[in-house]
């Protein structure tokens, strides 16, 4: 791999992050253009840097990870997206296969396990961490995971703003401050609450704290 790769990272946890770019800048020898703390910024700090690979977190606060790369995979198709994740849910990792990542990578794996991943990315390949399936390594992905059953899958049911609106009230923020984060009226949050209770049959926001730890956007 020649030349410097822009990468942008995702991680609300200093350390951590610090780790990510040490590994990004020295072993793979590529260009660390953004640091990123918020699923909030995330989308803005694509359009100003113009990013080939972001290596995020999937536990933001502001907006869920899965909705982040949706929402940057609709927007940038060449944009190159592994997961770093803490978590080994398997669910998890089929959400952000769908959703548009190329690579699922848990933290606890090795640091040549996230090199080998990103070059993997880089090369218009896929990669799925072994240990997240229990040592099988299976590169078509998302279509052989495990799906929830019964009806249609909660995800689906929301839309990215409605799934914003949920994990902002589940972090307690009111819709005032909902519409300052999300540059909207307080009258559109309050229809996008509405619409979100309605499809969810939640009733109070304790049944929203629920559906969001439900979704896995609470971690």
């Amino acid at each position: 791999m020649t030349g410097c790769i822009g990468v942008i990272v995702v991680e609300d946890h200093e350390l951590l992050a610090d780790g990510l770019c040490h590994l990004i800048e020295q072993d793979l020898g590529w260009c660390v253009l953004a640091r990123v703390v918020n699923g909030l910024d995330v989308y803005r700090a694509c359009v100003v840097h113009q990013p080939a690979l972001m290596v995020l977190d999937l536990g933001l606060p502001g907006m869920d990870g899965v909705d982040v790369i949706r929402q940057c995979a609709q927007r940038w198709s060449a944009l190159r997206i592994v997961v770093n994740s803490a978590s080994d849910d398997s669910e998890r990792a089929r959400q952000s296969l769908e959703a548009g990542a190329a690579a699922f990578v848990l933290k606890g794996s090795s640091r040549e396990t996230l090199i080998h991943a990103a070059y993997q990315v880089m090369r218009g390949e896929r990669f799925i961490d072994p240990a997240v399936f229990g040592g099988t390594h299976d590169p078509a992905g998302a279509s052989h995971m495990p799906r929830p059953r019964g009806g249609e899958i909660p995800e689906r049911l929301l839309t990215l703003r409605e799934r914003q609106v949920l994990k902002l009230v589940a972090e307690g923020q009111r819709n005032r401050d909902i519409a300052q984060l999300l540059s909207i009226s307080v009258k559109t949050v309050e229809t996008h609450r509405l619409n979100m209770m309605r499809k969810l049959d939640a009733h109070n926001v304790a049944d929203i704290v629920n559906w969001a730890h439900r979704l896995r956007m609470m971690l």
